[in-house]
C-alpha cells in the first residue's frame, strides 16, 4: 500500500528552504534538521530485524524447554496485526508500535517454523536463504534503477495485494464451514504451489513499493518517526514473504 503524507504543508515546495516550519503561535510544526534520512530508516530496520529474532528465538527457548509453541504464535500474529492496523492510521504512533510489531512478530514467526519446520524438516533454512536472496536481487534491481516504480506499478502491485488480502479473508471464513483453504500447506496440488508462487512474486514486488516509499519519503524531508514507518513497512513485507516461502516449501516437501 502506498503511503503519502495527506497534510498540506508537507507538499509545499516553499518550505524547502526552511529549516524549521512554525504555526500562527510559533509552535513548531516541522523541524527539518530532525526529519526522515534513508540510513536513518536503514539503522531502523536493523533494530527491527534484532527484535524479531529476539522473539523468535525467546520461542525456540521455551519450546525446547516443553513449552507449547502454538499459542505464543498465535498471540504474536493477532498482536502483531493490531501493531500495524493502528500505525496505518496513525503513522506517528510507529516510533512505538514498530518494535512492539517486530517482537510480536518474531513470536509468530519462531512459533510456525518450530511447528512446520517439525512436519517437514528442512523447510525453515530453506525460507530464510529464499527470503533473503529475494531481499538482495529486488533491492539491486531498484538500487540501479532496473525496475522503476511508476504510478502503475504502484497500482498494479496494491491491486494485486489487495486481491490476495481478500481471498486469505474468504478462505479463512469458509475453514471454519469444514472447506480446506486451496492454499493450506496440506494442500500440495500444483494449482496450489501456483498460487503460492504467484503470491511470493506480489510480495517481493511490494518491497519495491517499500523501498520507494522510504526514498521519497526521506526526499520530501517527513518527520523523523517515518523512519521507523518505512522500517515496519519493510518488516511486514520481509514477514510476509518468509511465511510464504516456508508454506511453499512445506507444499513442495510434502509431495516428495
Amino acid at each position: 500500500m502506498e503511503f503519502k503524507s495527506k497534510n498540506p504543508f508537507l507538499s509545499n515546495k516553499s518550505f524547502a528552504k526552511a529549516d524549521t516550519i512554525y504555526d500562527a503561535e510559533g509552535n513548531v510544526l516541522v523541524d527539518y534538521n530532525n526529519t526522515m534520512t534513508v540510513n536513518g530508516a536503514v539503522n531502523k530496520s536493523f533494530i527491527l530485524l534484532l527484535l524479531l529474532l529476539t522473539g523468535a528465538f525467546t520461542v525456540w527457548y521455551m519450546a525446547v524447554n516443553g513449552s507449547n509453541p502454538l499459542p505464543l504464535a498465535i498471540a504474536g500474529a493477532v498482536l502483531g496485526f493490531v501493531s500495524v492496523l493502528v500505525a496505518s492510521f496513525k503513522p506517528a504512533t510507529s516510533r512505538y508500535l514498530a518494535p512492539a510489531y517486530a517482537l510480536f512478530e518474531g513470536l509468530f514467526i519462531g512459533g510456525i517454523t518450530l511447528i512446520i519446520n517439525a512436519a517437514y524438516p528442512g523447510v525453515a533454512i530453506q525460507a530464510v536463504i529464499a527470503t533473503f536472496v529475494t531481499f538482495i536481487v529486488c533491492f539491486g534491481l531498484y538500487r540501479f534503477r532496473i525496475v522503476k516504480v511508476t504510478e502503475q506499478f504502484k497500482s498494479i502491485v496494491i491491486a494485486a495485494t489487495l486481491a490476495i488480502a481478500t481471498y486469505y479473508l474468504i478462505s479463512w471464513i469458509m475453514s471454519f464451514f469444514g472447506f480446506m483453504p486451496i492454499h493450506s500447506i496440506q494442500n500440495n496440488s500444483l494449482m496450489s504451489i501456483g498460487i503460492s508462487v504467484f503470491v511470493i512474486i506480489i510480495a517481493a514486488l511490494n518491497l519495491f513499493l517499500d523501498f520507494d516509499l522510504i526514498e521519497k519519503s526521506a526526499q520530501q524531508r517527513l518527520p523523523k518517526y517515518m523512519e521507523w514507518f518505512g522500517a515496519m513497512g519493510l518488516m511486514v513485507t520481509l514477514v510476509w514473504l518468509y511465511v510464504e516461502f516456508l508454506r511453499l516449501f512445506a507444499k513442495l516437501s510434502s509431495r516428495d
